[in-house]
């Protein structure tokens, strides 16, 4: 079934999900959350896509909420409330626990709800024009979700910071708390995530690249003891994979691996 909100493409290994609802600064709604979730599963089942990135069509990367969306909540019974914010919440634990490497490619503004969208991807490159933020305390709502992710991303006081005020930032401001990865000039957005996309491509093992993400998941959850103790039982399991076969013997023989 076509997608009305949401495109995807694979080039090279790499998978691109572009949000293309550019006339309403593609903001989220329920449809739009749902084409996200099914073009995941997508890139999660193809064998050839090796990283994701996460794009947007237009001039703002993503504004949160749909205003329209955002009107009808107001008539949501509590259970209608709570069923959708597990989605959302899917959605964000969906790009999270992702097992390949995802890149947000961010252009304008990333705002509230899009604000999240980015963070809890593995890595953001920004434009130097980018802003972001956490406004919903101005209208008496909450950055419930996202809050879960962006404490660890960030650390409490950082995003206590902005939470609390709801003030956006610039791009070198993100950079600066740890929200961004990596600055460039507009005109260079695209080649500079394709260009990394391909350094982990070529450089790295699918099979680590997965088992690292897992285990930063759920480390978090764990004490020190149940945490080395899965650290072992993954480090133990490593050494038997193929990639790990595969990359002891041709650095033993001094082959360049080939990922």
């Amino acid at each position: 079934m076509a997608q009305a909100y949401v495109s995807r493409k694979t080039i090279n290994r790499i998978g691109y999900l572009t949000l293309k609802r550019p006339d309403k600064k593609n903001a989220l709604n329920g449809q739009m959350v749902n084409e996200i979730h099914q073009s995941l599963d997508h890139f999660e089942k193809e064998d050839a896509v090796k990283v994701l990135v996460i794009r947007a069509a237009g001039d703002v990367f993503c504004s949160g909420a749909d205003l329209g969306y955002l009107e009808q909540l107001k008539d949501f019974s509590y259970e209608e409330n709570l069923e959708d914010s597990h989605l959302l919440r899917s959605l964000f634990e969906k790009i999270y626990r992702f097992p390949k490497v995802v890149i947000a490619q961010v252009h304008g503004a990333a705002i509230a709800g899009g604000c999240g969208l980015a963070n809890v991807c593995d890595f953001v490159f920004a434009t130097d024009n980018s802003e972001f933020g956490f406004p919903e305390v101005k209208i008496g709502f909450l950055p419930a979700l996202v809050m879960v992710f962006l404490k660890e991303k960030i650390g409490t006081a950082k995003a206590r910071q902005l939470l609390l005020t709801g003030d956006m930032i610039n791009a070198e401001e993100a950079l600066k708390m740890g929200m961004v990865f990596r600055v460039v000039e507009k005109k260079a957005l695209e080649g500079e995530v394709k260009a990394f996309a391909q350094k982990l491509i070529h450089e790295n093992s699918g099979e680590s690249l997965a088992s690292i993400k897992k285990m930063l998941a759920l480390l978090p959850g764990k004490s020190l003891d149940e945490g080395l103790r899965y650290a072992a039982e993954m480090n133990a399991r490593a050494r038997n994979t193929d990639d790990c076969k595969k990359g002891i013997a041709a650095f033993l023989n001094k082959q360049k691996i080939q990922w």
